[in-house]
């Protein structure tokens, strides 16, 4: 098993249900296959340049271990979400 941090940003102009959905969403889906050591909520946060005319984001930090499948299926499934803006997943080092 390998440690990894990821980070994503989900669009919060779909509304706060929605974006408490899709934040429910990933973290169940990462504790579901990995263990899940800290899930770290930082809300809205100002970008330092728009992204698709947005200027705020909420911001998820999650750190979890799992095994090396796991991250490149994650960001399969970040991609294909409607309302994440940006994502990224990084092996921690032991």
């Amino acid at each position: 098993m390998n440690k990894y941090e990821t980070i994503f940003v989900v669009n919060n102009t779909i509304g706060e249900e929605a974006t408490k959905a899709l934040v429910e969403k990933f973290t169940s889906l990462i504790g579901s296959n990995a263990e899940v050591e800290k899930i770290d909520e930082w809300g809205n946060r100002r970008f330092a340049y728009p992204i698709e005319d947005l200027t705020e984001g909420y911001y998820v930090l999650v750190k979890f271990a799992s095994n090396p499948e796991f991250p490149a299926e994650l960001d399969r499934i970040y991609n294909i979400t409607d309302g994440i803006l940006r994502s990224l997943i990084v092996k921690c080092e032991q």
